[in-house]
Order: C-alpha cells, then sequence, then structure tokens
C-alpha cells in the first residue's frame, strides 16, 4: 500500500470525523458511545494543535485519508507533562495493512524529538490488534484495568501499554522547554 504521512489540517476533519464516527459507532477503540459532530473534533483538534502535540493523517496512494495519529497529555497535572498518550483510528479498509503502525513509529518519533519522556496507550476494549502494534513498536503491557468500559452490551478491559522516549527516565528533563513549560503555573 502506497502511503504518506503528513500534518493533519482543518481541511481534514470531515474525514476524521468520519473515521472516528464509525470507531465511535461500531468498535470499542473509543469508549464513547455516541460520534461527535465534525465541530466538536474540530474544537479538540484546534486544541490538541494549540497545545503543540502532533496531529497526522495516513493518505493512501488516491489521495484519501485513510487514518489519523495524534498526542496528546495523559493527565493536566504539571508532573505527567513529560507523559504523552497516542492514539490511532484507522478506516476499517485499512486496518491490518500497517497504516497504523506506520503513523505509530512517526507519532514516537516526533513526541521523542518535542522532549516528551514517556508514551502510555491506553487501548480500549484490550483490543489484541492494537496490543501488537504497540508491542510491535517496543511498547510493554504494563496493566489491564478489569471491565471498565461498557459498550454494544458488554464489559470492556483496557490495556495499558507504556515506551519510554529518548532518554526515558535515565536523566532530569531540562527546564524551561517544551515540554517544561506546558503546565506552567
Amino acid at each position: 500500500m502506497s502511503l504518506t504521512l503528513r500534518d493533519a489540517t482543518l481541511a481534514d476533519l470531515p474525514a476524521i470525523t468520519e473515521i472516528y464516527r464509525e470507531s465511535v459507532l461500531n468498535g470499542v477503540a473509543t469508549y464513547e458511545v455516541a460520534a461527535p459532530s465534525e465541530a466538536e473534533m474540530r474544537t479538540r483538534f484546534e486544541t490538541i494543535i494549540g497545545n503543540g502535540y502532533p496531529y497526522m493523517v495516513a493518505v493512501d496512494g488516491r489521495g484519501t485519508i485513510i487514518g489519523y495519529a495524534y498526542a496528546s497529555g495523559f493527565r493536566t497535572r504539571t508532573a505527567y507533562r513529560f507523559l504523552v498518550e497516542d492514539s490511532i483510528y484507522l478506516a476499517p479498509g485499512a486496518r491490518g495493512k500497517g497504516a497504523g503502525k506506520a503513523l505509530l513509529v512517526e507519532l514516537v518519533r516526533r513526541c521523542t524529538e518535542l522532549g516528551f519522556r514517556q508514551m502510555v496507550a491506553v487501548i480500549g476494549g484490550a483490543h489484541p490488534a492494537s496490543i501488537a502494534v504497540h508491542r510491535s513498536v517496543g511498547f510493554a503491557h504494563q496493566g489491564t484495568m478489569k471491565a471498565t468500559g461498557f459498550k454494544h452490551g458488554r464489559w470492556l478491559d483496557t490495556a495499558i501499554m507504556q515506551l519510554a522516549l529518548g532518554e526515558g527516565e535515565t536523566s532530569d528533563p531540562p527546564e524551561d522547554v517544551y515540554p517544561d513549560t506546558l503546565y506552567q503555573n
């Protein structure tokens, strides 16, 4: 599959919204049960971009957006500022063909360059394909939270995976540079 990764733009929001809508309505990767509007997706996009996190799309050889990925803060408490959470969503026809891994590898690279030290994956439904793609990039399984979501008439577990970025915890992060400035009080 011919694939290009690039930064997402506002013009990509209709495709991003549709990919996410399908995941909300038919999947367990997200625990949302009602698909958000394009306006809501725009607000989320602008918040993520506005905070300096990477947000990108995967485009196939025909120019169709087949997936997207972004990093965002795991929690808003200041001590979490060097930890990011990844999110990856793919159109149904793109699943299992390498687009998810390509997006994840690039997301890891970008977050490392920005100075983040850890990335966490919170995998809804403990989805085996998502666990496998994260494992293939070096994420380690940190645990499973049982019955944390109820969707599509069943209880769902949530898997937690983690990857050290750059120097990880082997050194102190630099002061007064991004992401150190993310949550300045």
